[in-house]
């Protein structure tokens, strides 16, 4: 049998490298690594380097273009372009007469928006009265156009409901050849303000964008690959290049969200916190129930309708320097020893540390003049979260910030003496003053995010992990670890990543027809990317204060099996769902199951209240894929699922001040859990249960997980 030589291919795009990965297309294992420096000076700009990345990739793990199977990057370079202020200008057509006119013409503000110090916004406003006036729609494009814009936005009050009016715009000024936005087109919310400054935002990044895709794409279709070329979103799903050349915003801070995604779909986490730590700082970001965590991102110091990943940075990494004032460490950061062009104390020798003194120094003008650094035989080093880490015996054999541990103590052992302590309780003070502020924001996002701690973990990534993650484990309690290969997690998590799109509406009063419409173009535009549409999942979440109705869908540009050596045997299963429960074994109960999933419950006995069932839901390799405080667990079939679930979610349903709550319903039927908890009327989610179930046989299992919200 010829063996399956397909592979995916993730790259990221950093700041000073561009890293490429190969991962198995069938096992979905690490094959093979490179590093290039990120071509941002080169006529084809970070294009140039992408290419090269992929060439000298192929080439180490010896393959072929036409062997590989799925093609992604991930780029920094819009963020970039916000930040340097180096973008397009912008011509923004407002629409409206009489009343309204007032509300369109003070978008022209946006031309105050500050991109970086001294640069802002550049933008051309120009109003309309009638957009079907084609000859007052010609003379404003023309306006524009005349002071120098790049692309056009158009606008109008209601333009979600009544899009005809920017459509005439856009039509208007086709002929002149310029890149073309609909603000509807961009984000389908209320809120003209708001929608319109994420649609300039999107235009002003789009020609830049556009001309790297063109690039790209032409490069790797010359190379020979006939894979679709994707790119990473900021939410951790990838998108097509043609979705991209739409909605270029998309991929601002994609970064963080590669990272998460690979530590999602490698590690398998379904409930926990993700530490992407580098030399200068630790990207910390939220997995709730198998689901990255997401919200409308704040850019240029606003809020906008862009729906990214939720991460918070904290400016400590593995290459943070030490504080100290008298005989304590006073803190830790945010100076790196990178930036103070220092090298890291742990990765000399013994002989370039002889005779080490310390001293205190400014690594920068402005900066306190408390930073401590080694003065030593082989010159001057820096005292990092690194060095700390490794005297400490905190990293693993093989990982990427790994040295000689004897080294590591001697980088210690002239700060244990100012401290009046030995080099292991010198290096807890370091890694305490360091993960103090780290631990500040993880447990500010487990409170946020509500997250279960029975079943929490802590895993870090990134060349820096071990500086961090494994210290906050021990002091915190969590269970935590590093993930394997850690310091490509990101272009990991870009050759893993799925295939995704949120749709969201404003509807009031909501309709079973109109949630699944919803949830219908969800899946639509997944497949329409790529996506094979058998293994699409959608979750959709209806919130009745705001009338939102959202839907994210998902899928994989093929049918993913992975041929895995090892399943977890029924023990191992059970081991895992006790551990989680932090029940013995022996009082854990297997309620259900499925091919791919299996459920455990324990009965926790409270002495003035309901006995409650907390239930874990671990998958076919003994990972915990869902865990639920309290539970109701059912078993039926396809066919009878309409009665079974009927009648399930009218005895949990919950009537009071707030109105109908609905449970939050889960079903496990065939290899996916379709979360149908973001709905709380209670037709509605039969509805969806039904969608969820239309293309299965009969006599196929399902198991029902249901969850009173009472």
């Amino acid at each position: 049998m010829t063996p399956d030589r397909r592979i995916r291919v993730g790259i990221d795009v950093g700041g000073t490298f561009t890293d490429a990965v190969a991962v198995d297309a069938a096992t979905l294992a690490l094959v093979g690594q490179v590093k290039v420096p990120t071509s941002h000076h080169h006529e084809d700009g970070v294009a140039h380097g992408i290419v090269q990345a992929l060439a000298q990739l192929l080439a180490k793990v010896e393959r072929t273009a036409a062997e590989v199977t799925f093609l992604a990057h991930g780029t920094t370079q819009a963020t970039n372009a916000l930040l340097e202020g180096d973008v397009a200008k912008v011509g923004l057509v407002g629409i409206g007469g009489g009343g309204g006119a007032a509300f369109t013409r003070r978008l022209a503000s946006f031309a105050k928006l500050e991109l970086a110090p001294g640069k802002r916004l550049p933008l051309a406003y120009a109003h309309v009265a009638d957009p079907f006036d084609a000859d007052a729609a010609r003379d404003a494009v023309d306006r524009v156009c005349e002071r120098g814009a790049e692309v056009l936005v158009a606008t109008e009050p209601f333009g979600v409901d009544r899009p005809e009016g920017e459509r005439a715009v856009l039509d208007a000024a086709r002929p002149s050849g310029l890149p073309l936005a609909a603000a509807h087109e961009i984000t389908s919310l209320y809120g003209l303000h708001k929608r319109t400054r994420t649609a300039v935002v999107n235009a002003a990044i789009l020609p830049r964008m556009l001309a790297t895709a063109d690039l790209v794409d032409a490069a790797i279709t010359k190379a020979g690959v006939t894979a679709p070329l994707m790119v990473m979103r900021c939410d951790g799903g990838v998108m097509s290049l043609d979705e991209m050349r739409r909605r270029p915003l998309l991929t601002i801070l994609s970064g963080p969200a590669a990272g998460v995604a690979g530590a999602l779909m490698q590690e398998r986490i379904s409930e926990g916190v993700f530490l992407e730590t580098g030399g200068t700082s630790t990207d910390i970001s939220v997995v709730r129930r198998g689901k990255v965590a997401v919200r409308h991102a704040t850019i240029l110091g606003r809020t906008s309708y862009l729906n990214a990943l939720d991460v918070r940075t904290v400016g400590v990494g593995g290459g943070s320097m030490v504080r100290v004032a008298g005989n304590r460490v006073v803190g830790v950061g945010p100076r790196s020893a990178h930036i103070a062009g220092l090298p890291y104390a742990c990765f000399a020798s013994l002989d370039d540390l002889r005779d080490a003194t310390i001293t205190t120094v400014r690594p920068m003008d402005g900066d306190p003049d408390d930073y401590l650094v080694l003065d030593a035989a082989g010159g001057r080093f820096a005292v990092t979260m690194t060095c700390a880490a490794n005297a400490l015996g905190r990293v693993p054999e093989g990982d990427f910030a790994r040295c000689d541990q004897d080294v590591a103590r001697a980088a210690l052992k002239p700060l244990a003496a100012a401290l009046g302590t030995d080099v292991a309780g010198a290096a807890r003070a370091v890694l305490d003053a360091g993960t103090t502020q780290v631990k500040a924001v993880v447990d500010a996002m487990i409170r946020d995010y509500r997250l279960d701690r029975d079943t929490a973990v802590l895993v870090g990534g990134g060349g820096g992990a071990a500086a961090v993650t494994p210290h906050l484990a021990a002091d915190t309690g969590f269970e935590g670890r590093i993930a394997r290969n850690s310091e490509v997690i990101s272009p990991i998590g870009v050759a893993l990543a799925l295939v995704r799109e949120q749709v969201e509406r404003i509807v009031p009063g909501a309709t079973q027809e109109q949630i699944l419409a919803v949830r219908a173009e969800a899946e639509r535009a997944v497949v329409a990317q790529g996506a094979a549409a058998d293994g699409v999942e959608v979750e959709v979440t209806v919130d009745p204060q705001t009338s939102t109705v959202r839907a994210v869908a998902t899928g994989a540009t093929e049918l993913r099996t992975q041929d895995l050596a090892h399943r977890a045997d029924d023990t191992e299963r059970l081991r895992a769902a006790a551990t989680s429960l932090k029940a013995q074994q022996e009082r854990v109960k297997m309620l259900a199951g499925t091919d791919a999933y299996t459920v455990y419950g324990t009965e926790v006995r409270r002495r003035f209240r309901a006995n409650r069932q907390p239930v874990r839901v671990v998958d076919a390799d003994g990972v915990v894929r869902l865990g639920v405080p309290n539970a109701r667990v059912s078993t039926t079939t396809v066919g009878a699922a309409g009665e079974a679930l009927a009648s399930l979610v009218r005895d949990s349903t919950s009537y009071g001040d707030g109105g109908v709550r609905a449970p939050a319903v889960r079903l496990l039927v065939g290899g996916r859990i379709a979360d149908l908890s973001g709905v709380l009327e209670p037709d509605a989610l039969l509805a969806l249960a039904r969608s969820e179930l239309r293309s299965r046989g009969a006599d196929e299992p399902v198991v029902a997980v249901v969850e009173s919200r009472a």
